[in-house]
């Protein structure tokens, strides 16, 4: 790589640390790093497929590449709800890996500083947070800071979005 352009990507991931996309769902709120975020659309027609798990919804034709999409709400196994002007899909991008993220509703591009996020606590239950990477305290709320890594890496999603 060109001295200028490691410059250049370098200075993107120190602009981007400690930025995330914060959205709903329900009433809880989540972020993901702002890193991964490619874009944000509005809920468009999603083509379903089948034998998918219950939580990808299907692919999309975006701009002539075709993505999974993921219902969020679905995957943490919450109840379903219908989709309104609010519903928004965030395309992540981890690696190789590109995939919609559906949401309730995007509510804004937060810094939280490092000293602000503290680990999730450890609950002593059969459910696991496997999702969450870190809590955020932002002015006097939280904010579920999920492991966008392990909301895509797992056996099925991972042979629904390696698409040759």
């Amino acid at each position: 790589m060109a001295p200028l352009m490691e410059e250049t990507v370098e200075l993107l991931e120190d602009t981007q640390k400690g930025m995330y996309l914060t959205f709903f769902l329900g009433k809880e709120e989540f972020g993901i790093e702002i890193k991964y975020v490619t874009e944000i659309i509005g809920i468009q027609a999603i083509t379903s497929m089948p034998e998918l798990p219950e939580y990808i919804q299907g692919i999309i034709n975006l701009r002539g590449k075709i993505i999974p999409v993921m219902d969020v709400r679905r995957r943490f196994k919450k109840e379903p709800r219908e989709y309104n002007d609010r519903t928004c899909i965030v395309v992540v991008a981890i690696n190789d890996l590109s995939m919609g993220l559906i949401v309730d509703e995007v509510a804004e591009v937060l810094a939280i500083p490092e000293g602000d996020i503290v680990p999730p606590p450890e609950l002593k239950t059969t459910v696991s947070n496997k999702y969450i990477k870190a809590i955020g305290k932002a002015e006097n709320s939280v904010k579920l800071l999920l492991d966008c890594g392990k909301l895509l890496a797992d056996g099925e999603v991972e042979g629904i979005i390696r698409v040759d």
